[in-house]
């Protein structure tokens, strides 16, 4: 669900062997040749554009125009044609959350669509058989302040283009420069090795996991260089497990990634800019028995409205970061969060 701003195949290719009879007219002294094995191999596959660029603003209007019909009503069947990942999951959660809300507190449902004329649109080239993506980054706001990265993914089963990403950069001044080739396409790169990132995308999601659970101590701040959104998730973590003060207490902790694609593109200064998800999880709990926690009005479609003595939340989440090719501290540039799943116990 948006509001205005603020899978990859490896195809393995056998040169292919053909057996042909080889025909020869008898020699002169009437002997025949004999028929000869010859090696045919086949041809190298080559790496084409995902799309044209003309189809990818083409793709971003139609999801546009299918999510505000979608949000309108909450349609999920609808959203599920244009969504696809972690941004599903947020947006049915979007859906899940506002269900909950009395109806005088549900805001008015109002229609968007992203500015074509101020999106920047990054194509990478695919071997046959390979998931196809695109990412863009589109720009909002007076003078274009704000800046938003999307991935579109070609869904394999039903070939249709669906948002599975859609992450609000704190700086848009610390996005790093795509690198495009002769003909104006980007270079995709597998930022799960080493040989391409020096902080593959395992070690960018256990250290977002890290800062949320202990504020970037263990190795969050030994990967991550301090920008906005670096600050910005320490302070979630340091501001919220004081929340209760003596009363209560909260603890975060990572949680297993259910949505374990990762989109990068090279930049020009041979790192990646990569997109990725995690999931973590919250866990209110109050101190000793006699108190409890009362659900916040935003949490009740989960967990209604009796008290308890701990709640755990699960957080779906998409982040976005630049990875350097050579040892050097990772740019964490935006990530956005929804609550995705909450349950409580009453004993204490």
């Amino acid at each position: 669900m948006h509001h205005p701003a603020r899978r990859t195949a490896l195809v393995l290719t056998a040169a292919g062997i053909a057996l042909t009879a080889t025909a020869c007219a008898p020699s002169s002294s009437g002997d025949h040749t004999p028929a000869r094995a010859t090696h045919t191999a086949s041809p190298t596959p080559t790496a084409e554009p995902a799309l044209t660029k003309k189809q990818a603003l083409a793709h971003i209007t139609h999801y546009s125009k299918i999510n505000n019909q979608a949000n309108a009503d909450h349609d999920r069947q609808l959203l599920d044609t244009i969504e696809d990942g972690p941004l599903y999951a947020m947006s049915v959660a979007d859906y899940t959350q506002d269900e909950g809300l009395p109806k005088a507190d549900r805001e008015k449902y109002k229609p968007w669509s992203y500015n074509l004329t101020a999106t920047d649109v990054y194509i990478p080239r695919f071997l046959p058989g390979q998931q196809r993506w695109f990412a863009a980054v589109t720009y909002s706001g007076k003078n274009n302040k704000y800046a938003r990265v999307l991935i579109m993914a070609e869904q394999p089963g039903t070939k249709r283009w669906e948002m599975v990403a859609a992450v609000d950069v704190d700086d848009k001044k610390q996005l790093p420069k795509i690198a495009l080739d002769a003909d104006g396409y980007a270079a995709k790169v597998d930022a799960t090795s080493t040989k391409n990132v020096a902080a593959p995308v395992d070690v960018l999601r256990a250290s977002v996991l890290d800062n949320f659970a202990t504020g970037g101590d263990m190795s969050g701040k030994k990967v991550f260089a301090t920008t906005k959104t670096f600050t910005r998730q320490i302070k979630v973590h340091d501001d919220t497990i004081h929340k209760f003060g003596s009363r209560g207490t909260t603890e975060f902790a990572s949680a297993a990634t259910e949505f374990p694609d990762s989109y990068a593109l090279k930049t020009t200064d041979g790192g990646a800019l990569v997109v990725f998800a995690h999931t973590h999880t919250q866990r209110d709990a109050v101190a000793h028995s006699g108190l409890q926690i009362v659900p916040e009005k935003e949490d009740r479609a989960w967990l209604g409205s009796s008290p308890r003595e701990s709640f755990t939340y699960t957080f779906t989440c998409s982040d976005v970061a630049a990875a350097p090719a050579t040892p050097d501290k990772s740019q964490l540039l935006g990530y956005t969060c929804r609550r995705t799943d909450a349950h409580g116990r009453s004993a204490f």
